[in-house]
């Protein structure tokens, strides 16, 4: 009898071991993006020229995952602003055509690097490009579309490793919340020490299989702007976001660290003073917790099977503004307040098309198993959503992300609209401000998505 207890013990532990081992595989992928030639930078309208150099390499990042039923799904990160849907949309369905995924098993982010290309299709001159310029912006773009098809397809048709996933959260404290109330301006984009933000850092680990397993590839976020370097810096670089990556894959040589961004649309880091030291600060700070989290923190299974769920939901936007409001806010601070004047006016113009009612937004969740529930929201989405959404699904098992699919301007919350702000502008790509019951339907087509894919909700029957 005492000679049977160690063999089903190593039993038990070898059927275990193989479960793990087939639990996951996972293909990695890694493309350079960074422009050729001289093209216009993403995210502040007042640059006015090309970028000047390259500070740093930008890339995209895929890694497809394979649970044990052969479900497979392909993550993506890149070093971008963010994709508008004209140039996303073509990418998606690309990739679906190309793999035979669908389209709620691709999932798309980006870092909101300002210190990127632009991404237009539009080859039409601007009052700063000219119309040659427009072509190089367009070209690079196309470029693009078809790099990022391509790296999906590379890491579906890598050869799959087993792994096991693990995650685990850490801290990072350069987090700063942006909306700073004034008496005589109102809220400005300034520095808040007592405003909301999310400093927490998710870290999903993939390894080979086994206590010492290899570590392969590493996804973590921070929900902050990608914004240490301001408009008068025109070189290209990651910045903050690029920097952690490197220096993960510094510390753990061969791996592929992948960053993507949460709910910090109204967050910026801190300090922000436009000097590249300072983002590789950023980018050294927290690339070491990440490190930190990896090499010390309790990390916690992360089993399948894997379950993707995707929709498009209506956003209500507000009605027209009158003529009157227009006129004010055309004489109002900040060239976002003229372009949007100008945009509405269009809509007042006889014959003009209805003004939008809704805009059609993406949403993805990913349900690995019962361990973890990854949100994909799309937009600059502001903090308040953490909560909205911790409250609608549960908390606990839960990653949500922002920037996913299409950035097409800034999702604010019922408080962001009440306060006003920079935060409240809506729509850039088209026009339209959000309406405050919009973080309601945002949190009901979240929780529709999670159900489907299988989360087990709170009080759900």
């Amino acid at each position: 009898m005492k000679k049977t207890i160690p063999i089903l013990v190593l039993a038990c532990f070898s059927l275990s071991s193989f479960a793990q081992e087939k639990e996951w595989k996972a293909g990695f992928a890694k493309v350079k993006i960074t422009p050729t030639e001289p093209v216009f930078m993403a995210g502040y309208a007042g640059r006015n020229k090309p970028f000047e150099k390259i500070a740093a390499d930008i890339f995209a990042k895929a890694v497809a995952l394979t649970d044990s039923k052969n479900r497979r799904a392909v993550l993506i990160t890149t070093d971008l602003i963010g994709f508008s849907a004209a140039v996303s949309d073509p990418i998606f369905k690309k990739i679906m055509a190309e793999t035979g995924l669908k389209r709620s098993d691709i999932l798309l982010n980006s870092s909101h690097t300002h210190t990127g290309p632009s991404l237009t299709l539009d080859p039409a001159k601007t009052e700063k490009r000219s119309a040659e310029q427009s072509e190089k912006q367009v070209a690079y773009t196309r470029n693009l579309q078809e790099k990022i098809v391509q790296l999906a397809i590379q890491a579906l048709a890598a050869k799959p490793q087993p792994v096991e996933l693990s995650r685990g959260v850490g801290v990072v404290n350069f987090v700063m919340n942006r909306r700073e109330f004034t008496e005589e301006r109102g809220v400005i984009l300034g520095v808040n020490p007592s405003g909301p933000v999310d400093r927490s850092v998710p870290v999903l680990k993939i390894s080979t299989p086994g206590e010492n397993g290899k570590l392969l590839g590493v996804v973590f976020q921070a929900a902050c702007h990608n914004t240490t370097l301001g408009g008068s810096f025109y070189d290209i670089t990651g910045d903050f976001a690029g920097y952690a990556q490197t220096y993960v894959e510094k510390e753990f040589p061969g791996i592929q660290a992948m960053f993507m961004i949460g709910c910090g649309g109204d967050a910026n880091p801190y300090l922000r003073d436009n000097k590249l030291e300072t983002s590789e600060k950023h980018g050294a700070e927290l690339g070491m917790e990440v490190t930190r989290v990896l090499r010390e923190g309790k990390l916690k299974p992360v089993r399948g099977p894997l379950n993707t769920a995707f929709s498009h939901a209506k956003l209500p936007l507000q009605p027209l503004l009158p003529k009157v409001a227009i006129e004010k806010m055309q004489k109002g601070r900040g060239g976002w307040r003229k372009f949007v004047a100008e945009e509405m006016s269009k809509y007042h113009e006889a014959g003009a098309d209805p003004f939008p009612e809704f805009y059609e937004a993406p949403f993805s969740v990913w349900q690995f198993g019962k361990d973890l529930t990854l949100v994909g929201l799309s937009g600059e989405v502001v903090v308040d959503y953490v909560q909205i959404i911790e409250c609608e699904i549960g908390p606990l098992n839960l990653w949500i992300s922002a920037y996913c699919n299409d950035v097409y301007g800034y999702l604010p919350s019922a408080r962001v609209l009440r306060e006003g702000g920079y935060e409240t502008r809506g729509l850039y790509y088209g026009v339209g401000f959000f309406k405050p019951e919009t973080e309601t339907v945002v949190a009901k087509a979240i929780r529709k998505l999670a159900i489907e894919a299988g989360r087990e909700i709170p009080g759900e029957p």
